[in-house]
Parts: structure tokens; C-alpha cells; sequence
């Protein structure tokens, strides 16, 4: 393969040199995940292909993972985790200057955007939206849209979304691949600021020479969808297992110090780290590399597997729901992946409003759990006086309790459209 090329973003220093306006930073100040509840353990891939629960874990670290129901897809995970996102921020919809959602299982396979179906389900209404493919690596890319466009001034506040149904690309007979991936999403909220916080510096890079050792290999212009693509099995993913892993181990801890090196801050003063929860084995060989104890990495591979562009953001909710990232602490996200690809972010932590009432006059626990999601309950709004009546004209209740399907409010028939639409 050619030798690796790095780009980098500048970090909060940089920005200033460079007379960036106010605002110039991008904080995190909201986040949300959403997981199908449908869990497959290996001893279920046991009666599926030729393999065992042991060999599984002991190769990858995953013990099960959650599989799309047949009326979830990327756009219905992706809403849901931005919903919560954006009741955490206790922000607008309307606030929203762009979305963008990472993902390489959209909801369409050239058009509309999963993006844009979001960006109208939650009531973005002045919103730009596009879809970001840097595979596993992709949230990290949108991160660096989000922090590129925030600190040149262009936007104030922007919804980066992972979301994949990886389980719609897997060869169920290939155990090399179908063993690995998960379903799922995750979302931040990122917004301007005048302090010199949040995303302090991103790394991003790429090797296209390695672009065939993790694919699909039709589907597109170079193999359109034909008889022969579909029955040769190629619209799945196909891997180089032992190639993508002798890339992942050099690429991960290297984009980590560089991430590092370009924020100005020493890994010793990182608080965790939370690298793409591709495989345990790999996290582990990153983290001997770096000489950083596990104890300050957060994994969730066993009970998810790779969920691809979702498994950093849903690593992010969990950590800061389990108490391991708090205001003020510094952490650095690291993902890589098809293209090849890999990227690198490290984030000082400003946490966001909690407890602030629903209408209801309860206080909302923050970060909201996707348990609401799972049991289909609206996230709960803001009291009166918030950002709740600026969008009376939105209906965000109208919502089938099962899937989140757009519901008729005046018949309750369900509705292609998705569910956040304007009342006539």
C-alpha cells in the first residue's frame, strides 16, 4: 500500500492565529443513541453458520449484538438517536444550521439523503443535509465537517450523526464478516462558542490503495445491480480480515497521537479514550502501543459489535451515562476503516443543561437512555416557556409507539412520510 498521508484540522490555537471570528469553537452539547432491541448472541450464529460462541469472542471480543427489526432502518435509528441528542441540548430543531449523517447503509442507495429524511423528521426546518461514507471511520469525518464549518463561522450549530444497519449488508453463510457487525446509531449536537473547548483538534487520513481489502463490491457504477452481482453474492461486504487488522493496529494508535500532538496535550492527560469498537484485539494492541492502561478505554464491542460509523457516538452516550467522562475532562475518539480510512478527534468535555422540566413538571434525567426509544415513548419536551411553543406548527407526537412511522394525527393512519411534518 502507499505510505500513509495525514490531514489534519487546526486545533482551538490554530483558530485563533488564524483570526477566526467569535464563536470560532465547536462543543459538544448534546448527544443520543438508539440500538434495535433485537440482540443475536454467538450461541444464536451457532445455528447459522459454521462457527462457535467461543471462537467468536475469543477472536473478536463480541459476545452479541443488536439486529434492525424489519421496520427500522438507518433513517429510523438515526432520528431516534438525534432526537435525544437534541432534548439533552434542550435546543430548537429550528436552531439546527446543518445535518449530517455517516453512514455507508443509507436509507436509499443513491437518493434522497438518509440526511435529509432526518433533518425533516425532527423538524430542522432551515437546516442544509447531506450523507458523509468514510465507513467506520465516518464520524470522526463528520466531526471535522462540523468543527471545519463551525470555526470558519459558517454555522453555528450542527447534528453529526453515525447510523448503520449493517445486518442489511452481511452474507448470513459468511462467518468471517456476518460474526462482526451490529446495528445502531449515535449523535452529537456540536455548538459555536467563544471559550477554547470542545473539539480541540481532529486528524483525518486515507490509503485507496487498500480500498479492495474491506468492500461491497457492487452496486455501484463499476458493478451496477445485475443477475450476476446478486447471485454471486456481491452487494455484501467483503473482507480481508488479516489485512484490515495489521492496518487497524498502525493506523489506530498513530492518529491518536497525532490527534493528541495537535491539541497540545500529552496522552498522560487524556482521561479516556474511545477508539472504534471494531475488535477487542485490536483495542488492546493500540492501547499496549500507546501505553495507556484499559482501565482508561472505553469498550462496549461485547454487547454491540461493530456497528461501524454509529460505534464511536454510542461509546461516547455510554461513557458519559456510566460517569467515565465528566465536564472539563479530555477525551480522544479514534476510528478507522474502509477506504482505507482513519481519523482521530480529541475533545475537552463540556457536559450539557440537565434537569430541566417536561411539561409535565418532572424532572427529566439527562443523558436520556434509549430505553425511552426502545419502548417507544416520545422524548419528553422542555416546559413551557422553551423552544417547544417557537414549533407549535410541528407535530412531534404523532408517532407510531412501535417504529416511530409518521401517523396521520386526524385518522391515525400510518403515513409514508416520516414523522415530524407540518400540520395544515
Amino acid at each position: 500500500m502507499a505510505p500513509w498521508t495525514f490531514a489534519f484540522c487546526h486545533s482551538s490555537k490554530d483558530l485563533r492565529n488564524l483570526h477566526m471570528p467569535p464563536g470560532a469553537h465547536a462543543q459538544i452539547t448534546g448527544w443520543g443513541k438508539a440500538l434495535p432491541s433485537k440482540v443475536l448472541t454467538n450461541v444464536e450464529l451457532e445455528t447459522l453458520v459454521d462457527t462457535t460462541a467461543e471462537w467468536i469472542y475469543s477472536r473478536t471480543g463480541i459476545r452479541e449484538r443488536r439486529i434492525a427489526g424489519p421496520d427500522e432502518s438507518t433513517f429510523t435509528l438515526a432520528t431516534r438517536a438525534a432526537r435525544a441528542a437534541i432534548a439533552v441540548a434542550d435546543l430548537s430543531p429550528a436552531r439546527i444550521d446543518l445535518v449530517i449523517v455517516c453512514t455507508f447503509s443509507p436509507e436509499f442507495g443513491g437518493m434522497p439523503s438518509t440526511a435529509s429524511l432526518v433533518q425533516h423528521a425532527i423538524g430542522a426546518t432551515r437546516a442544509g443535509a447531506f450523507d458523509l461514507n468514510a465507513a467506520c471511520s465516518g464520524f470522526v469525518y463528520g466531526l471535522a465537517v462540523a468543527q471545519a464549518m463551525i470555526g470558519a463561522g459558517v454555522h453555528e450549530t450542527v447534528l453529526v450523526i453515525g447510523a448503520e444497519t449493517m445486518s442489511r449488508l452481511l452474507d448470513w453463510n459468511d462467518r468471517a464478516t456476518c460474526v462482526l457487525f451490529g446495528d445502531g446509531a449515535g449523535a452529537v449536537l456540536l455548538q459555536a462558542t467563544d471559550r477554547p473547548t470542545g473539539v480541540l483538534s481532529c486528524v483525518l487520513g486515507s490509503d485507496g490503495s487498500g480500498g479492495e481489502l474491506l468492500s461491497v463490491p457492487a452496486g455501484g457504477s463499476r458493478a451496477p445491480a445485475s443477475t450476476e452481482t446478486v447471485q454471486g453474492a456481491q452487494h455484501f461486504i467483503k473482507m480481508n480480515g488479516k489485512e484490515v487488522y495489521k492496518f487497524a493496529v498502525g493506523a489506530l494508535p498513530r492518529s491518536v497521537r497525532q490527534a493528541a500532538a495537535q491539541a497540545g496535550i500529552a496522552l498522560s492527560d487524556v482521561d479516556l479514550f474511545i477508539p472504534h469498537q471494531a475488535n477487542i484485539r485490536i483495542i488492546r494492541s493500540a492501547a499496549e502501543t500507546l501505553d495507556v492502561p484499559m482501565e482508561r478505554v472505553f469498550t462496549n464491542v461485547d454487547r454491540y459489535g461493530n456497528t461501524s460509523a454509529a460505534s464511536i457516538p454510542i461509546a461516547l452516550c455510554e461513557a458519559v451515562e456510566e460517569g467515565r467522562l465528566r465536564e472539563g475532562q479530555k477525551v480522544v475518539v479514534a476510528g478507522f476503516g474502509g477506504g482505507l480510512s482513519w481519523g482521530a478527534a480529541a475533545i475537552e468535555w463540556t457536559g450539557a443543561h440537565t434537569g430541566a422540566p417536561n411539561d409535565t413538571g418532572a424532572e427529566v434525567q439527562r443523558p436520556l437512555h434509549d430505553e425511552l426509544a426502545d419502548t417507544g415513548s416520545t422524548v419528553p419536551m422542555p416546559a413551557a416557556g422553551t423552544w417547544v411553543q417557537t414549533l407549535q406548527q410541528v407535530d412531534t407526537q404523532a408517532i407510531d409507539p412501535e417504529w416511530g412511522r409518521g401517523v396521520d394525527p386526524r385518522t391515525g393512519n400510518s403515513i409514508d412520510a416520516p414523522p415530524a411534518r407540518l400540520k395544515p
